[in-house]
């Protein structure tokens, strides 16, 4: 299994599963696109389009049913918190992703965070949220996990809930560029249990 982080919050699986793409360049057609939620920085419809073709499928929150362009809604599957879900041959599963003493990210926006079912492991993807209860409770193999602040929880927040988690590894995503210094990755990794291994794509030169 192939996973990139190419920028921000934008993740690229097996080359062909894209989560809230932005800034993509030189990028392969989508098989599957799924968006967290419709802030421009996950929901870029500039770069949806540089990767969709007839065949592709758009899972977002069904909160987003009016913000999408026409011709993404054609292709969208609309999806819930704590659901699971099969489209085409993906299964994957949905959880709140929401802030807890901030206003960006509301729990009554129904946006969700995916864990994807990919070669009999189980792939978390964070969307913009804090330590929450549900995902204290998450059980997944490959964590995706904001750490910038702000916006979401912080470097140590983070750290603190993926070493309650105990997947197999956590990639740090959601900082660097709009928010949080190139350096929070690294920071990261220190804070991490040493039994779990993580991978630092974003900034990986970065000192």
């Amino acid at each position: 299994m192939n996973i990139k982080v190419n920028f921000h919050s934008s993740v690229i699986i097996n080359e062909n599963i894209y989560i809230d793409p932005l800034n993509l360049e030189h990028a392969k057609k989508a098989k599957y696109v799924f968006i967290t939620h419709p802030h421009w920085d996950h929901y870029s419809k500039e770069d949806v389009n540089k990767i969709i073709d007839e065949n592709t499928k758009i899972i977002c929150p069904l909160s987003m049913k009016n913000e999408l362009a026409d011709n993404h809604l054609k292709k969208a599957f609309f999806v819930e918190p704590n659901k699971a879900y099969v489209v085409d041959d993906i299964m994957f599963e949905t959880f709140p992703s929401y802030n807890i003493n901030k206003n960006f990210h509301s729990k009554a926006n129904n946006w969700v965070g995916y864990t994807l079912n990919i070669n009999n492991k189980r792939i978390s993807i964070v969307g913009d949220s804090d330590s929450t209860k549900e995902l204290q409770q998450l059980k997944t193999d490959i964590l995706l996990l904001p750490i910038g602040g702000t916006y979401t929880m912080d470097v140590q927040e983070a750290a603190n809930l993926t070493n309650t988690i105990k997947p197999q590894m956590a990639i740090p995503t959601h900082y660097g560029e709009v928010v949080g210094d190139k350096n929070l990755g690294n920071r990261f990794a220190k804070l991490i249990d040493k039994n779990i291994k993580v991978d630092v794509m974003l900034y990986s030169n970065e000192k």
